[in-house]
């Protein structure tokens, strides 16, 4: 049975967080990912083609913190992380700290393609996009008002100071459907776009892609580019995780499912559940994942408010939702 789940972050997500026609954006949003991937499974395409797929619309859109959504660093620029892997060949790669690349999923696979290595850190990752003509943006291209405005907010509130010889892009020009409130966002650290798929062939394939947290320094990377910490697929199921990465990392989270359910015989739902609710929860390692197995089963587990999620199976109607349901 195929099956398609893709989120779009997790954390402090309550329903007065959001305006009703914010979250009309963030819903229809979620829908178009799904669908893009979801067809192309239809249709007969890889797993792996089908994460790619779903996570570059994610990146594409500017309400989510990938790709051309993607936070600002302390320094004010843009530094994305990315990664895939897919399941029957155990075959991964992943960039960290790229500044240009319209889509880091797209230079997350070149890596796993067209070179012998895993993960390729900043200005490497970028050099190899350009030399397999990737699309790149001048980083007008990443600046969104919202996002600006997060990094403000940090600022004042004192956890850094901004060196304003820094240049910001700020009089970049906005466009639909960039529209949100002034409302303060609780979640302004963190988020990340991610796509787990189930082909009809019973492959497996993980795709996760973030732009990191708000006014991060000396170039931090988070679990999203570390195959095992944030993104990982097997013969037995494809994760893609979504949350304070530093407890993501520590528990290597996304392979501890795949372990519970090799060692323990754990079914992906009740592996998924002790990672998220007994291992990180207790320790502050808020956030969620989404996870397939081989049979299509997905599960969609976060001890957080809210998760950005949307998931759909073979002969099944489309999931969309927000917040704790």
């Amino acid at each position: 049975m195929y099956a398609l789940a893709i989120h779009g972050g997790a954390g402090t997500i309550a329903r007065a967080s959001l305006s009703p026609a914010d979250e009309q954006l963030y819903r229809a949003a979620l829908a178009t990912a799904l669908s893009t991937g979801y067809d192309m499974l239809r249709d007969g395409a890889a797993a792996l083609d089908a994460v790619e797929a779903a996570v570059r619309s994610l990146e594409d859109c500017p309400l989510f913190n990938a790709g051309r959504g993607a936070v600002f660093t302390h320094e004010g620029h843009h530094e994305m992380d990315a990664a895939l892997m897919s399941g029957h060949n155990k075959l991964a790669g992943a960039v960290t700290g790229v500044r240009q690349v319209q889509n880091p999923i797209r230079a997350a696979r070149l890596v796993m393609e067209k070179t012998e290595h895993v993960l390729l850190g900043y200005p490497g990752a970028d050099q190899l996009a350009r030399e397999y003509e990737l699309p790149m943006q001048p980083v007008e291209y990443f600046f969104t008002q919202h996002r600006y405005n997060q990094l403000q907010e940090a600022l004042r509130e004192g956890r850094m100071r901004l060196d304003h010889s820094q240049a910001l892009p700020t009089t970049a020009p906005l466009e639909e459907p960039e529209k949100f409130t002034d409302a303060p966002d609780p979640n302004w650290k963190k988020g990340t776009v991610g796509a787990v798929a189930c082909d009809q062939h019973g492959h497996l394939a993980a795709a996760t892609s973030t732009g990191g947290m708000t006014n991060k320094r000396y170039s931090r990377i988070g679990d999203t580019p570390l195959i095992g910490a944030g993104t990982w697929a097997d013969k037995r199921c494809a994760i893609s995780c979504t949350g304070n990465g530093e407890y993501f990392i520590r528990a290597v989270a996304a392979y501890d499912i795949a372990c519970l359910m090799e060692y323990k015989g754990l079914s992906l739902e009740e592996a998924a559940r002790i990672v998220v609710q007994d291992k990180l929860a207790p320790v502050g390692g808020e956030g969620g994942l989404i996870a397939v197995d081989a049979a299509g089963n997905i599960t969609l587990p976060f001890n957080s408010d809210g998760m950005y999620r949307a998931s759909r199976v073979e002969g099944g109607e489309a999931m969309v939702a927000i917040y704790k349901e």
